[in-house]
């Protein structure tokens, strides 16, 4: 399932390209058929991006509202902008980009261990032809000569296309896709938590932490809960509960409020991070190399997530996976004990 991060790149792709230019909207997979006879013909303005679900609207405020799931995808093509995250591994930006971005092949230059000048240019977009996949999907789509033809091609089961005279965007595969009104967006956002790229950071702590200090619940499962907060998904979890040295077994009521504010603080920054270099870089003080390296591979980037089995990085100890709620849950049973 897309994180955080995702949904807000995929959210500025479609500000940068769609925004302001009316579109071709049809259904070649037909289970969209209606919907997409509605937004044929009209114009995008807003987008907004809350946690996992995407809200884009069209003329007579009419929203589209999308959650991709587990398996859901955006696959783009034509004339777009784009930056060197979305250019590698064939411009998938999704959980993690597996592959990753290669910062010497796009051209970009790290300055030093603060990370000068990489966010900048990392997140810096330029414009060209592409075919690319926004998603959580590992592997590129199929090779095919659709950068030729245009329209391109309908490729797989299309739930909806959205077209403008030099872009093609093919939505597949997502667990949501409806038209909402006003009231109806509005009462969709209301059940979601707070999302530190959308709501006022002073309040959005303050009810995040009300939240957590009040539940029975353990905090690994509340990270995960999108009604307590927005965005955060297997990787950051993990990767949260590691950096704030806490057991994902611990009651939400039995946190600290210094920890859970940590959380907190330190989510409002991977998140940031995540939407400018379009990876979940989630370890610290690398040097030029080190940080090369990271947004190339994820195994270098993380400091539990994945790594079952390995040594702990700081303390040795073997990095535990289980499973909780059905879902993977990587973390050190010392250096969080």
């Amino acid at each position: 399932m897309p994180e955080g991060h995702s949904v807000h790149r995929i959210a500025r792709q479609f500000a940068r390209n769609y925004l302001g230019r009316s579109v071709t909207a049809s259904s070649p997979q037909g289970r969209f058929v209606e919907g997409a006879s509605v937004l044929n013909g009209r114009t995008p303005t807003p987008v907004r991006a809350v946690g996992k679900q995407m809200f884009l609207e069209f003329d007579e405020a009419i929203w589209l509202r999308i959650h991709l799931g587990m398996y859901g995808a955006w696959d783009f093509a034509g004339e777009i902008l784009v930056d060197p995250t979305i250019a590698a591994a064939n411009g998938r930006m999704g959980q993690t980009n597996q592959r990753g971005t290669d910062l010497a092949d796009a051209g970009d230059i790290v300055l030093d261990d603060a990370g000068e000048n990489s966010l900048a240019s990392i997140g810096a977009p330029r414009r060209a032809r592409v075919h690319v996949r926004m998603s959580e999907q590992t592997r590129g789509l199929p090779e095919t000569d659709a950068e030729d033809e245009w329209p391109p091609p309908v490729v797989g089961q299309v739930r909806l296309r959205l077209m403008t005279d030099v872009t093609c965007a093919d939505l597949r595969g997502p667990t949501a896709c409806a038209l909402q009104t006003d009231e109806e967006m509005a009462a969709t956002i209301a059940k979601l938590g707070p999302d530190p790229l959308v709501d006022n950071l002073a309040a959005g702590e303050e009810q995040f932490v009300s939240v957590v200090r009040r539940k029975p619940t353990s905090i690994g499962l509340l990270l995960m809960d999108q009604s307590v907060v927005s965005g955060i998904g297997n990787v950051y979890r993990a990767e949260l509960l590691f950096r704030a040295q806490l057991n994902p077994h611990t009651p939400g009521r039995e946190v600290r409020e210094e920890t859970v504010r940590a959380i907190w603080h330190d989510w409002t920054r991977l998140l940031a991070i995540g939407v400018e270099t379009g990876q979940m870089m989630t370890m610290d003080d690398l040097d030029p190399e080190g940080y090369r390296r990271a947004m190339a591979h994820r195994d270098d980037r993380h400091w539990v997530y994945h790594r079952a089995g390995l040594p702990c990085r700081v303390c040795g100890t073997e990095i535990v996976l289980e499973e909780m709620a059905n879902r993977k849950l990587y973390w050190c049973p010392r250096c969080q004990a």
